[in-house]
């Protein structure tokens, strides 16, 4: 459902609703020509109780910093708010904690893209979901991605693998289907760093987890929503002690391991 109402600053696109059952598909207004100005759409996916939604996204091109799609843990409200995405890269598959996500796509009054497509599915306690392909990797194995499977991640020619190869379904303290690691990436041969947005990642030196290489001058950028604090979790560290340093700078003061 779909329309337009008019306010002071406009026209207002409005569009969306509540979709239910196991599977479907979500694109944007006018997808793949582009989005309207002005749009403020929200769709509200609803599965079986004691389920979960993933959303495996197809093709994704919003207008960076100015034009959103917020992603909300349940109905769309602020106590609810998950993450928000925009520019052109396609994001991971993101799962829901419960029965309920929720999507708004926001744009403004000038520039829009080509906008989104996403496939969403319901997940039950024993499934993980699909894990997702980064940019330049391969994904081999995995099945049904139940409790038990594994899959394999390799790169295209020219990239090396950052993370771990293997991901393997298990069951949390919380009784809960999900992947032991979170999915690899792969860079450019001898490049490393980058900018790293959304709600959560991952960041692993160059190599690992075999040994990084010599005389390597890294830097990462992690950027969170405006008013968001970040934390940093080591899950593991080796460094050669008093000649190899790794600074992180936004803290108070500045603290080098």
């Amino acid at each position: 459902m779909c329309s337009n109402l008019f306010s002071l600053s406009g026209f207002i696109y409005t569009c969306g609703g509540t979709l239910k059952g196991r599977n479907g598909s979500i694109e944007s207004p006018g997808f793949p020509y582009g989005y309207p100005n002005g749009a403020n759409c929200t769709w509200v996916i609803v599965g079986e109780e004691g389920s979960r939604i993933q959303l495996i996204f197809l093709s994704f091109a919003i207008e960076e910093e100015y034009d959103f799609l917020s992603l909300y843990d349940g109905h769309p409200h602020p106590a609810n708010f998950r993450t928000r995405l925009t520019g052109f890269q396609v994001p991971p598959p993101v799962t829901s904690t419960g029965n309920v996500f929720s999507l708004r796509l926001t744009s403004d009054f000038a520039v829009s893209a080509h906008g989104f497509k996403l496939n969403y599915e319901e997940l039950h306690s024993s499934s993980c979901g699909n894990p997702g392909v980064p940019p330049k990797a391969v994904l081999s194995g995995g099945g049904r991605f139940a409790v038990g499977d594994s899959v394999r991640y390799s790169c295209v020619p020219g990239y090396v693998l950052d993370g771990h190869a293997t991901l393997t379904c298990i069951t949390n303290a919380g009784n809960a289907a999900v992947w032991d690691f979170p999915a690899p990436i792969c860079r450019a041969e001898d490049t490393c760093g980058g900018t790293v947005r959304g709600g959560s990642g991952v960041v692993t030196s160059p190599g690992y987890p075999g040994n990084y290489g010599n005389q390597a001058d890294c830097t990462w950028i992690l950027l969170a929503e405006p008013g968001d604090t970040i934390s940093v979790i080591f899950t593991d560290f080796q460094t050669e002690e008093k000649y190899d340093y790794l600074e992180v700078e936004g803290s108070e003061p500045p603290t080098i391991w």
